[in-house]
This record gives structure tokens, sequence and C-alpha cells, in this order.
């Protein structure tokens, strides 16, 4: 079972800024509290064009046109990426796990599965929780090797945080 600690690198500035981390056996995650609705978080989420405005690993560049303005349930939908800041390449997703306003998660070729949980409080604040799994991965001891798990917390926080910031501007 998951175990779940605060965490805040320099402490709260508001109820907004609530960090939650979790960490299974082959499960990172963070939640991070949002005011805003679900649905308009979601339909950021839902939209591959914004990725690179949220993602926190500063790897992902932008949306390839080839794919749908809009993911929904089996999507398929291609990303400019870059590793290490300077190695450029492409990546193709597919959406994996699709419940409208509640939870979106993709897998590539690796099989390890990025998701993201809405959990509305009221309505205009929610809750959300992404998640980097690298169980389901065609060789998960290569992950652990080269360190994403631990490498993922900072992003999935830094996400988290730049998602807030795109929803509440």
């Amino acid at each position: 079972m998951p175990t779940q600690t605060s965490r805040a690198a320099s402490g709260p500035s508001s109820e907004s800024d609530s960090l939650m981390t979790s960490s299974s056996d082959k499960i990172v995650s963070a939640s991070r509290t949002i005011k805003a609705p679900a649905a308009v978080i979601f339909d950021l989420l839902a939209d591959p064009s914004r990725h690179a405005e949220i993602d926190g690993s500063d790897m992902v560049q932008a949306a390839r046109p080839s794919g749908p303005s809009r993911l929904s349930d089996g999507a398929t939908f291609g990303m400019d990426m870059k590793f290490l800041g300077f190695i450029p390449y492409r990546i193709s997703n597919e959406v994996v796990e699709f419940v409208e306003n509640e939870r979106i998660a993709w897998r590539h070729f690796g099989h390890h599965i990025w998701r993201y949980e809405l959990e509305a409080i009221d309505t205009n604040t929610t809750e959300v929780t992404e998640s980097f799994e690298w169980g389901t991965a065609r060789f998960p001891p290569v992950y652990e090797w080269v360190g994403y798990p631990t490498k993922h917390e900072a992003n999935i926080a830094a996400t988290l945080e730049q998602l807030e910031a795109a929803v509440t501007a």
C-alpha cells in the first residue's frame, strides 16, 4: 500500500499550494489542491498542444501536428521531445485510461504510464494527482537503474505547479 507524506520545498504559501507525495513499489505520484474546476483542468490535460506548457521535466517540446486536438479513449498522439535538454526525439503515445473530468492516462512503446486523476473537492477546487507507473513497463529494472522514479518525483511536483499556474492565470 502506498505511503503518503506531506512535502513542500519552501512551505505552502496558500491552501492551494499543499502538495502530497506518495510512492509504492512501482508508482511515484504527487497530489496538489488547485483552485479550479475539474472540467477546466481536464480540458487542459486532454489537449496535447498544451502539454509542453505544464511539463515539469522540460522534455516535452510540442505536440505533433498529426494528432488529435483533444484526447479520447484509445487516441494516439505524438510529441516532440528533448532528452538531456538537447537531444531531440519524437514519441507516440496512446491514451489507455479516459474518464471525462476524472482520469486520463497514456503510455508509449515503453509501456510505462503517465496518469492524472482529478477529484472535485467543490465546484471550484480540485485535487489533482499525477503518477508515473513503471511496473507496467516492458522491463521495469531499466527504469530503476537509470533513476527515473526518483527523478520523476521532482518533475511531477513541477508539473503540478505549472498546471496550477496555467489553469488559474
